[in-house]
């Protein structure tokens, strides 16, 4: 039984990686029905406060957790305002400008702008020439994309969503710096739940005072279904699928989730919502992906490189 254990660990973190590509593929395309009947951010927060109350209820109901301190609640509240309020609901207003895979291609591109972020701010990078390439493939994947999709849409509402889109992407990025940098003693699950929480309540205000929103009792049950879909799979067994393929599986395997989930979110766009995807596309968005996975390979080989040297 001992030795079947690992195995069988590694099966559900298998389980646990696919359902996490997946899943969160697909939340970019019901995002899409979603804001195409209600405000986004007001359906954002209305996601976010309700799998919010749910991760913070459950644990502190069943696991007995207490309040988190008020250095934790510090930390939440930064994490909150980067990852949830910025990244998340940004992202999800840019689509109500821009097609759906290239609101998740620019979303893939974190891991070359937290590289930057980090050589210039705290001048702990030491790009090589494989990181460079990376960045460059990177940009021009992006750009085919862009190219293909900008003559058809090229207008104000077009670069409002791009800009939307970028700045989530950047407090994305800024928020994987800060984790890493600033590590908190608290449940993952718990300390989730409490930024999502609080980031609800800062887009409640953000939506109600900057657009029109929809009476809770108007909304239609369509997008409710939208909201139950993300709450249920976007935000609960998403999140725990990743944490738990995280746990269970190689940093280099569990990773595999920011390739796959842009292609996943291109293709289900343009069979259900009918966006434009041709060979161009395809190939802008497999050369983004392969200029990720450069600058990502390139920095795990430089820290192996740098603690072998260390033991040396």
């Amino acid at each position: 039984m001992k030795t079947n254990a690992p195995i069988e660990g590694k099966g559900k973190g298998y389980l646990a990686l696919v359902i996490t590509c997946f899943v969160w593929g697909t939340t970019w395309v019901v995002s899409k029905l979603g804001v195409n009947e209600i405000p986004a951010l007001q359906m954002a927060y209305i996601r976010q406060f309700i799998a919010g109350a749910c991760f913070v209820v459950f644990f502190m109901w069943h696991k007995k957790l207490r309040l988190p301190t008020a250095k934790q609640f510090r930390w939440i509240f930064v994490m909150s305002i980067l990852m949830f309020v910025f990244a998340n609901g940004l992202s999800t207003w840019s689509l109500k400008f821009i097609p759906t895979g290239l609101s998740a291609l620019i979303g893939a591109l974190y891991p070359l702008s937290v590289v930057i972020i980090e050589k210039v701010f705290f001048k702990s990078r030491q790009l090589t020439i494989l990181t460079f390439l990376g960045l460059f493939l990177g940009l021009t994947g992006v750009g085919i994309v862009f190219y293909e999709n900008a003559f058809d849409n090229l207008d104000s509402s077009f670069l409002i969503g791009l800009s939307l889109s970028v700045v989530a992407m950047l407090s994305w990025s800024v928020g994987t710096v800060f984790l890493a940098r600033n590590k908190a003693e608290i449940n993952p699950y718990y300390g989730t739940g409490w930024q999502m929480l609080i980031s609800a309540l800062i887009l409640l205000v953000l939506a109600e005072t900057t657009q029109p929103t929809v009476p809770i009792t108007a909304i239609s049950w369509k997008v409710w279904a939208v909201i139950g879909y993300l709450v249920l799979f976007g935000s609960i067994i998403s999140f725990v699928a990743f944490i738990y393929s995280m746990k269970k599986l190689p940093a280099g395997i569990a990773s595999l989730y920011a390739y796959i989930n842009p292609l996943v979110a291109m293709l289900l766009a343009g069979i259900i919502l009918k966006e434009k995807l041709n060979i161009n596309i395809l190939w802008g968005a497999l050369v983004t992906l392969a200029g990720v996975f450069l600058v990502n390979y390139s920095l795990k080989r430089d820290a192996r490189k740098i603690i072998v040297e260390a033991e040396i």
